[in-house]
Order: C-alpha cells, then structure tokens, then sequence
C-alpha cells in the first residue's frame, strides 16, 4: 500500500494532486486543517493536510484467509468507508473517461453531502484489491472486516499495521469523517455559490463588502460565525451573530494594535507620500507626547521641497514651544541631533515623496539614522484607493516600516481598506488621525474603536 501526505490550500487541488499522482483507486483516509508558515506563532496561514492511499499492484496471487476477528460492531464501521457491491453502496463519484469540469465535480461533491455521505473515488470493476478501508463488508453476517495479509511478504504486512489500527480506533475515524464533511460542506457552498447564509449573518457579510474589505478576508471572518452558529444550534438572535464577528475582527487584531510611541523610542520617523499631512499629523504627534506624556520635544524636517512646509511646521513649534532643525543632507542631520541632544524624544518630518520614482524614495533612506533607538511610521490616508495602499505601502516597506499611521478618517466612510493593509503587511496599527486641529484630532486604535468603524456605529 501507498500511503501519501498533500498539504493543500483546497479540497480540488487535493483531489487533483491524488488523482494525478495516486490514481483513480486513491483512497482518502483523512484530511485536517492546520497552519503554517508565520513568524513566531505570527501570520500563520490555513492549510488543509490530506492523507491518501491507494493499494499496491500486488506480483502474485496469494490466497485469501479470514484474519483475527476484530471486536468491532458493524454499526460501527463508518459508512462513508464501506462500498459493497448491492444496493446499499456508498454514493460514489464515477470515474468519466475524460477529465471531469470543475462543474460537474462541485455538483457531483453537493450531491454527495446532501445524502449525509463522504464521496470517494469508485474503483474500476476489473480490478479487485484487497483494501483495509473499503473491502467488502458482507450483508447477512455482522462481522468485522477482513484483508489479505500474505504470511511470507512481512513489509506489506507492516505498510498495513498502522491502516488496521486507524481503523479500529472507531472514534478516531469518527472524528475524521466530521472533519472531512465539513470540510466537504464549505467547498461544495463556495463552488456552486449556493451557500445560504442566515438574514442576520448576509446583512453583516453585505456590510463588510460596502466597506471595501477583500473578499478573502470577509469570507474568513464570515465563515468563522457561519461555523460557530452551527455548531451552537443555529439559533441565534441578530444580537449574537454580530457579537460572533466582533470575536473575529478581536482575534485577527490581536496582534496588529501597535499602541502608540514607546517610552525608549528617542527619533521618529514619519514616512509617506505627498498630500497624506504628514506636517500636520507630527504636530498632534508632539502635542501628544509634550502634555500628555511629558515628555521633552524636539522637532526636524527635511521637507525643503514644498513651499512653506518649514514655514508651517515653524508655526507649531513655536507655538508649542519646542525647537525645530532644518536638514537637508545626511551631514546636517548629525548635527541637527547633536544640537537636539537633550530631548527625550525627536519627530523628524520627511518630504513627501512620489512614490512611483525610486530615486526620490531611495534619498530619504539616507536622512534615516539609526544610530539611535528609533521608530519608523508610515502615514496613509484613508481617502486612497486601497489598491494604491498597498503599493504604497510595499514601496516605502524598505524603511524597515515598524507602525502605520491613517489620516483623513473624518473624510470617508469605508474602513476596510484598513484592515486590507494590516492583513497584508506586518505593521501595527498606532494612531489614527480625524481632523485637522492639534492636537484633538487625534486618537489611539484599539479593537473596540476599529470594530465599530466597521459596523458604522460609532469612532467618527
């Protein structure tokens, strides 16, 4: 017997991989989600792990004699398993001579589940071999199954050892075959796009689309609740599917909250394309960390390339009463931190930057210093289309980003592409930004705030 392990991201990539590689006489044994990848228990994504095997072709015939009876009730043996050859045989997918559409295979799947049953590959009629998990199971006597063993071929019998003991663990198998109809279930849904949600649970799938999520990520979190209200009883009130979204929206933010500055952090860093306020953003930023957390305050900019801009961030510094340096080659920026020397903490402004030209984006790299323990924020507005986002984002990643900043929350309302851009980079989400006075307009994230950004009820 050959026995092979497929780790998938979908169940017809599996049954191609086994059709291809095994045969049409493969046998799924077993099939489990799992995760992989990520880093330090982060960013993992969903597999499915499947375990296939299909029966060698044996060289010589050996006679059949009965095997050690095995203490297991018929009523037990599962009966997506069994494949007799009368009228009660499993619901089987029948092996056409060309390859099959993906069509045919999602409606011949639904068929198969609707009957409660787990489909297998059907094998051809004038092949007979001896299967431990779907041999013939005799109608009239309720007596354990039986196979081939040959006494002289002592691997064969040790490739079939951990098959009989998988089989006679019944409530392993039974736990397996749950894994696999349900599994079954959800592709069969997404294949046919029949799958029907509760009202209560499509009006919040509808809502997340309006706000601009992607697809992938809203079908996770919707199929999260669908799961979970199933196997509550599916009753639920309108009340509670939404407090099964917000578990969802809590779990994928549990490690995307970058709070706000930390208290080590002595320069940092404001990144990000022209027209987004950074300016205006790193003067609530050291209005924030001056009456707030006390902290002494020194500013710098870089920014000599737009009219006025030093002229504006001069007025904040004057108002706030901290000093500001002017820089513009990497030799002015050591003495700029020189003479900023006795400060706690140093905001730097940088020049807004077309991102599409490499040259413009590659001369900011050399202001950055790292000499000191620092943080890099990426500003983003919320007004973008979430397209341009992420290839903003994916350019300005070679500043070692470590937090992102959006502005302009009071000028849209689709937040999706918010999560759109945590879910694709690993960045921590520190502050948002809902206007313009200084230092207000200016809030912390957290998961209830975000949640309710979604939902629409509320962090305007």
């Amino acid at each position: 017997m050959r026995v092979k392990r497929y780790v998938v991201d979908t169940m017809p990539d599996a049954m191609h991989s086994i059709r291809s590689e095994l045969g049409s006489d493969a046998v799924i044994l077993s099939t489990k989600e799992i995760k992989v990848g990520g880093f330090m228990g982060m960013f993992q994504k969903k597999k499915i792990e499947v375990v296939a095997a299909v029966e060698q072709e044996q060289k010589r015939v050996v006679p059949e004699r009965p095997a050690p009876a095995m203490n297991i009730p018929r009523n037990a043996v599962p009966q997506a398993y069994i494949k007799n050859s009368g009228s009660q045989t499993a619901p089987a997918l029948k092996k056409p001579a060309d390859n099959r559409t993906f069509a045919e295979l999602a409606a011949a799947l639904t068929d198969a589940v609707a009957q409660g049953n787990v489909a297998v590959l059907e094998e051809p009629a004038q092949e007979v071999r001896a299967n431990p998990i779907s041999a013939p199971v005799s109608s009239t006597p309720p007596s354990a199954p039986s196979s081939s063993v040959s006494k002289s071929d002592e691997a064969k019998d040790a490739e079939r050892k951990p098959v009989v003991s998988m089989v006679s663990d019944n409530n392993e198998v039974l736990h397996e075959i749950k894994e696999m109809k349900q599994w079954m279930e959800r592709f069969a849904r997404n294949a046919s796009g029949a799958r029907e949600l509760p009202e209560a649970l499509d009006h919040l799938r509808e809502q997340l689309v309006e706000q601009e999520l992607d697809a992938e990520l809203a079908e996770q979190w919707i199929d999260g609740v669908f799961d979970q209200w199933a196997e509550e009883g599916r009753n639920w009130t309108p009340v509670q599917f939404q407090d099964a979204l917000k578990e969802q929206v809590n779990k994928f933010l549990a490690n995307r909250i970058g709070k706000g500055i930390a208290q080590d952090t002595r320069i940092l860093y404001i990144a990000g394309p022209t027209g987004v306020g950074k300016t205006t953003t790193i003067a609530k930023l050291a209005a924030e960390q001056l009456f707030r957390q006390g902290r002494k305050v020194g500013l710098i900019t870089s920014d000599t390339y737009r009219i006025s801009a030093v002229e504006q961030l001069r007025t904040y510094a004057s108002i706030l009463n901290v000093p500001l340096e002017v820089v513009q080659s990497p030799g002015d920026m050591q003495r700029a931190l020189s003479r900023l020397e006795g400060c706690d903490l140093i905001l730097m402004d940088t020049a807004g930057r077309n991102y599409r030209n490499e040259m413009l984006v590659a001369e900011l790299q050399s202001l950055l210093s790292k000499e000191l323990k620092s943080e890099t924020y990426l500003v983003l507005s919320l007004t973008s289309k979430s397209r341009d986002m992420k290839r903003i984002t994916e350019h300005f990643s070679r500043y070692q980003l470590d937090k992102v900043l959006f502005t302009k929350l009071d000028e849209t309302g689709s937040y999706g592409p918010l999560f759109n851009i945590l879910n694709d980079f690993p960045l921590g989400l520190s502050y948002l930004s809902n206007g313009q006075n200084v230092p207000d307009d200016l809030l912390m994230a957290s998961e209830e705030l975000l949640f309710g950004l979604l939902m629409e009820t509320g962090g305007r």
